[in-house]
């Protein structure tokens, strides 16, 4: 773990923060109260009550209460508060607030009831006159009577993301959402129309495909024009209903740049809904827009005519694109006889990330002398691998070559397990699994790095199975999360219970003493195999949560959090430049507290992006390098109206409230994000920069700019 310098309030969480006054001045987060010397009493009961999850009625009366007050702010948290919880039960609540006079809360009410709506979920039947159906028709109400376009485009959304469980819901919605867009007349309503969609066709295409009108109107957003009534199909051969032209949005003149995220939403959905025809993937791979290029290419590989399209999609000038192509390419017995040499030509790539991919894709090559002997070259080249950019391409060769090569790449693979970097070991590992080579992961089963660890005993188990029983349990003492979990999955069905067993008790009453929250998805593989082998776990003491919340807080002044009112973060990546964020206070005052604090503690000083998916995501900051150790304890989810666009920057969870401080960085729009993980701040300056990250770069220090 990273050492704490000048940390006042290090460990200062938003409960312990309401309790013991480093939260005296903490409604002031929320802006409108940056330079207010007090704190209306409403607003601080508020938060404390949603931190809490409201489990008891006095804490659901604060935020009913909260959401009926004349002061428009204090309504407006209350609200997002109420839908946070995720419970139908408080929809009643919600409602009148679709008419509040201010824009900004109706829209929060509109969202609001879509997140409570969310709990119905959970339910097998839903009884009584609260159902989806009646919110829907609560909501297409205050749709027609909606004179405001944001607050038009929040109802738009929310009526796509019901949860509804009969075919007529979704069709009912669909037709509200086409209603809205025949008449749509700026791109505020534009887009809340395609995010509605998106997230129907998305949620609900099984239940209730989307109709040939819907289909139409979705073409004409990404810009394809009508097709003539005298045509009778859609694509994939859905019939026409007729009349249909008359009732699309009329055609209009826009900004290709300002109408960008209509087009991408759009041609979401269509991909959701298998639309895909030549007309649209002419029109979308032409787009101005890379993200909808990007987007064209997926659609061409999903209908089955990406070869048509790689060769324009492999020139094109953003690397999103060019790296969607080499995705599509399918290397292997099947490919043709073009794939490889397209495959070596792009591990030429002035990107990374594109080159890397190639890489990988030669895997499938290895017919091929010319793609062996690049593969060869590539892993015997390692003048830079002692650099921190620059062992990533011998480890992705010697991975590929693994597969394509087995003979050759035995011939090489001691110098990768021997290797001083780590992460070349723990690719070593991963070339182990595909050879067999049942020595080398053994050896690399004891090696000091538990990232290196859990690929070994990943690969044991393919290569071994139960052979290997020793290695796993000896695993379990490992320190790293990662490495424990691995070993716990790895001894389910265990050919020794008598000694498995004890070993997993063992393993599992060291996690449950630490009390570390961020452990759960460990203790809960150790419970899960010991129920496999017949030894149900006891049920966790409740003294650890006990000494959680017992934790001592420290006091942070009030001029701290004064200048938190309106922050932002200034990320800097070792040898790779700097990053500006803007922390969205408003939106989720608990989490930017807890990233401030965790900062300026120097909390993430020298951790790394340990994820690196490109036109996905980018995730860093665990101690440990992985996706299973982060800060010890959970933060609740705030999740909100702010979309995961390209450069939104979220909290990594594994399940609602189970955030460990681990963010992540948008690297296109990711709307199936959208109103599940919490978005707590935006790159402002250096979306080139977050666009270089590689996997294990490192963050040298975050700095919180007033």
């Amino acid at each position: 773990m990273p050492r704490r310098l000048n940390a006042p309030m290090d460990r200062c969480g938003i409960r312990g923060a309401f309790r013991r006054g480093c939260l005296a001045g903490g409604i002031l987060l929320l802006g409108a109260f940056a330079e207010a010397q007090t704190v209306p009493p409403a607003r601080v009961n508020i938060l404390l009550a949603e931190d809490l999850r409201a489990p008891a009625s006095r804490d659901l009366a604060i935020l009913q209460a909260g959401a009926r007050s004349l002061d428009g702010q204090t309504a407006k948290l209350a609200l997002r508060a109420l839908g946070r919880l995720e419970r139908p039960s408080v929809i009643p609540a919600i409602v009148p607030a679709l008419n509040h006079p201010l824009p900004e809360n109706r829209a929060e009410a509109a969202n609001a009831l879509a997140q409570a709506a969310q709990g119905w979920k959970t339910v097998k039947t839903i009884s009584g006159p609260l159902t989806p159906a009646s919110l829907l028709s609560t909501l297409i109400t205050a749709l027609e009577m909606e004179e405001e376009p944001s607050v038009r485009a929040a109802i738009c959304e929310s009526i796509g993301r019901l949860p509804y469980r009969a075919a007529g819901e979704a069709t009912r919605a669909e037709a509200a959402l086409l209603e809205v867009a025949s008449e749509t007349h700026t791109i505020t309503d534009r887009l809340g129309v395609v995010k509605g969609f998106e997230a129907l066709v998305r949620i609900h295409r099984t239940l209730s495909p989307p109709s040939p009108r819907a289909i139409a109107t979705l073409r004409m957003f990404v810009g394809v024009p009508e097709r003539s009534s005298a045509d009778p199909t859609l694509p994939g051969g859905t019939a026409r209903a007729a009349p249909l032209i008359g009732d699309l949005p009329a055609r209009r003149t826009v900004d290709p740049l300002r109408d960008a995220r209509v087009r991408r939403l759009a041609l979401e959905a269509l991909l959701a809904a298998e639309a895909i025809d030549d007309a649209l993937l002419a029109q979308a791979g032409a787009d101005p827009d890379m993200q909808v290029r990007r987007l064209a290419v997926r659609a061409a590989t999903i209908a089955g005519t990406a070869r048509s399209h790689i060769a324009s999609a492999l020139g094109d000038p953003a690397a999103m694109v060019r790296f969607e192509a080499v995705r599509s390419l399918r290397s292997g017995p099947d490919a043709d006889e073009q794939t490889c040499p397209l495959l070596m030509a792009a591990v030429s790539d002035p990107d990374p990330h594109v080159a890397l991919l190639a890489l990988d894709g030669l895997s499938g090559c290895g017919s091929r002398q010319d793609a062996m002997t690049r593969l060869e070259d590539t892993v015997n080249d390692l003048s830079t691998a002692g650099s921190p950019r620059g062992w990533h391409r011998a480890a992705h060769a010697v991975v590929a070559l693994a597969a394509a090569a087995p003979g050759r790449a035995a011939l090489v693979l001691g110098q990768f397990t021997a290797s001083r970097i780590w992460q070349l070991r723990m690719y070593a590992a991963r070339a182990a699994a595909t050879l067999g080579d049942r020595g080398a992961l053994e050896k690399l089963a004891g090696d000091p790095d538990d990232n290196v660890v859990e690929a070994a005993v990943d690969g044991l188990v393919k290569v071994a199975g139960h052979a290997t029983d020793a290695v796993y349990v000896t695993a379990l003492s490992r320190p790293g999360y990662q490495a424990v979990r691995a070993a716990a999955l790895a001894l389910g069905g265990a050919s020794d219970p008598a000694v498995a067993v004890p070993a997993l008790q063992s393993a599992l009453a060291r996690l449950t003493a630490e009390g570390r929250e961020n452990s759960v998805d460990t203790r809960a593989a150790i419970a899960g195999t010991l129920m496999k082998l017949g030894a149900p776990p006891p049920a966790p003491p409740s003294a650890a949560q006990a000494a959680r919340e017992a934790q001592a807080d420290r006091v942070l002044s009030t001029s701290e959090l004064r200048r938190l009112a309106a922050p932002r973060a200034r990320v800097t990546i070792r040898g790779v430049g700097t990053v500006d964020l803007a922390l969205f206070t408003s939106e989720a005052p608990a989490t930017v507290l807890r990233f401030a604090q965790l900062a300026e503690s120097r909390y993430y000083d020298g951790l790394t992006f340990h994820r690196v998916v490109p036109n996905y995501v980018v995730q860093g900051g665990s101690p440990g390098a992985n996706e299973y150790i982060g800060d010890s304890q959970h933060m609740r989810d705030e999740v909100g109206l702010w979309p995961h666009v390209r450069g939104a920057v979220g909290i990594s969870t594994r399940g609602r409230d189970t955030g460990d401080a681990q963010i992540f960085i948008d690297l296109v729009d990711n709307p199936r994000f959208d109103h599940e993980y919490t978005v707590f701040a935006q790159v402002l300056n250096g979306l080139d920069v977050v666009d270089r990250i590689l996997e294990g770069d490192t963050i040298e220090r975050i700095e919180i700019v007033p």
